[in-house]
């Protein structure tokens, strides 16, 4: 079995994409499949790189047992279009932000994030950064539901996004 590759982005890889990072990893560990795949997250701006989560997020998951510490923001590099199996988007502006970086890249591998959600209101995963400190716990609900999709998802073996 090949090892299936992900990366998570959003806008500045603090939040949104290294949680997704930190669920997704933990999920594959209760499953003990965590050696069938490569995790990363990655950002579509590059103001924050070589940071920890923003602490709110890091707080939020730490209340579910998971531990972001040990991850740093990076921005998306065009070689991460070769490494990776999927590029998993938090919103449109994220895929847009792609796009207008790396015109020439294999676009098919870009997914978002809600699509593996299964009955959610949400079509995009929102930016808590700017808000009162009260979105970090939405953003793990989301991502929690929208991981357990792709993780299905993978493992049914499809070829194509949904």
């Amino acid at each position: 079995m090949s090892v299936k590759k992900i990366l998570f982005i959003c806008m500045g890889n603090i939040c949104r994409s290294p949680s997704a990072e930190a669920v997704f990893t933990q999920l594959l560990k209760s499953k003990g499949e965590d050696q069938f795949y490569y995790v990363d997250s990655a950002g579509t701006l590059s103001y924050h790189a070589g940071s920890k989560p923003d602490r709110r997020s890091m707080l939020a998951a730490a209340k579910r047992g998971l531990n972001m510490s040990h991850l740093r923001a990076r921005q998306v590099v065009s070689e991460d279009y070769e490494k990776f199996d999927w590029l998993v988007v938090m919103d449109e502006d994220n895929r847009d932000n792609l796009i207008k970086m790396f015109p020439a890249q294999q676009q098919d591998k870009v997914v978002s994030m809600m699509r593996f959600a299964k009955d959610s209101s949400y079509d995009e995963v929102p930016d808590p950064y700017y808000g009162k400190g009260d979105g970090f716990e939405l953003v793990l609900d989301l991502l929690e539901q929208a991981c357990n999709g792709l993780y299905e998802f993978l493992t049914e073996n499809k070829v194509t996004p949904l």
